[in-house]
């Protein structure tokens, strides 16, 4: 449950803000291995739109070059899009992060589609002096 006396302040909102733009950045332009280091080294990403989380660094590296192999041999350029960050503190090293995320894909030369719109909650934690998803769970809107 998230702290209620604690406001976030604007340089930590804005680490967040930031981690959020790299991620979409780097599994959009292919930098699988950069993405799965946005998460701690045992990172679970979880989500109904594949069939089993998915846990660790490497299976991290793999499931995002995967997303961006299957756009670029479908034509497409896929892109995240993500809105509406919310930012509470749970402690002093964890923090609850939910957000819209849809997924646009744009076909080459063609028009852009709405591929899917979900909801993330994250939990992200202190790691050294960085930031990092240590849980991502997503829901999805048609579900």
């Amino acid at each position: 449950m998230a702290r209620t006396d604690d406001d976030v302040d604007a340089a930590l909102l804005a680490r967040i803000h930031q981690l959020y733009g790299r991620q979409s950045h780097l599994i959009d332009g292919g930098f699988a291995r950069e993405w799965a280091q946005t998460f701690t080294p045992d990172g679970e990403f979880c989500s109904p739109s594949y069939p089993a989380p998915v846990t660790g660094t490497d299976a991290l590296e793999a499931f995002a070059g995967r997303f961006y192999v299957g756009a670029r041999d479908a034509g497409e350029v896929h892109r995240h899009v993500i809105t509406n960050v919310a930012v509470d503190r749970v402690d002093d090293d964890t923090l609850r992060v939910r957000a819209y995320l849809q997924i646009v894909a744009t076909a080459r030369g063609g028009a852009s589609r709405l591929v899917r719109f979900t909801t993330i909650d994250d939990r992200v934690v202190r790691h050294g002096d960085t930031w990092l998803v240590d849980r991502r769970t997503v829901a999805r809107d048609d579900a």
